[in-house]
């Protein structure tokens, strides 16, 4: 996997995380609709920090691989590899991910969740509010 070319590792110190102006954020596209969602999803995170910073700020995305597209490259739908970058850089983001029916495989969210990775998270708009001011 490729390292990212720019941007700063998120830092814990003193019980307190440390967010740079410009941290390295892993992601995992995902399956099936997975690469619709991130697309949306990087458009408005990125728009949102851009607007509220002022270009000040900026995430440096970082892909590694689970799922159907790390398993059609290594030939695992959870690389030990992916793992080692999730808890390396501290926060990260997923789409969702298929899982393989019949193989005896876990869930991989719930494998994340095994190796001490809590990624899992099902955001959905609050349409109780009356706006959201950025």
């Amino acid at each position: 996997m490729t390292q990212p070319l720019s941007g700063t590792r998120i830092d814990y110190r003193d019980g307190r995380i440390l967010v740079p102006d410009d941290p390295i954020i892993p992601f995992i596209e995902g399956d099936g609709t997975g690469p619709d969602i991130w697309r949306a999803t990087r458009f408005v995170l990125d728009g949102a920090v851009a607007k509220v910073y002022g270009g000040r700020k900026k995430f440096h995305w970082h892909e590694v691989l689970a799922g159907d597209k790390a398993n059609a490259k290594s030939g695992e739908y959870l690389p030990q590899e992916t793992l080692d970058a999730l808890a390396h850089y501290r926060v990260s983001i997923k789409g969702p991910l298929s899982t393989p029916v019949g193989g005896g495989i876990r869930s991989l969210t719930s494998r994340c969740g095994r190796f001490s990775i809590s990624l899992p998270a099902c955001a959905r708009s609050d349409t109780s509010k009356a706006s959201l001011r950025l």
